[in-house]
């Protein structure tokens, strides 16, 4: 392993419309919109991070429908960590949207289609196997 650097586990949360939209978030560090998610904590599952992650990022309650995948072979571009991350596609219990503006900037419904400039590479595979029809899917 590289000096310094670290492999993390963590979760993302496709939360799908009855429109077929997925909802992104609008990152405040880089101004870039991605999936909802981020780093497990220690003790959490890979699904209750996914679903702590939503309620933080959105406001949002959720639950796991399905796996789209897992994505270990990206790197950070900024602190060159290696995230092995979990994607999962879910649907809204509850809650109501919410930004934190520290976190996220903005939440929004995005199609196919449509999708706004994504942060990372690793958050682009998912979306396109997401919205390809790709499940079980390891890169």
């Amino acid at each position: 392993m590289s000096e310094g650097k670290r492999i993390l586990g963590a979760a993302v949360s496709i939360i799908c419309d009855d429109r077929g939209r997925v909802l992104l978030v609008k990152r405040c560090d880089c101004g870039k919109w991605g999936i909802p998610g981020g780093l497990m904590e220690y003790g959490e599952t890979l699904e209750q991070t996914a679903v702590r992650e939503a309620k933080e990022e959105t406001g949002l309650d959720i639950a796991v429908d399905a796996l789209c995948g897992i994505y270990s072979g990206y790197f950070s571009r900024t602190t060159g960590n290696q995230p092995i991350t979990a994607s999962f596609i879910a649907h809204i219990t509850g809650g109501s949207l919410y930004c934190d503006h520290v976190e996220t900037d903005e939440l929004e419904w995005f199609g196919a289609d449509s999708l706004p400039e994504i942060y990372s590479e690793q958050h682009k595979a998912m979306l396109a196997d997401y919205f390809s029809g790709t499940r079980g899917v390891w890169r």
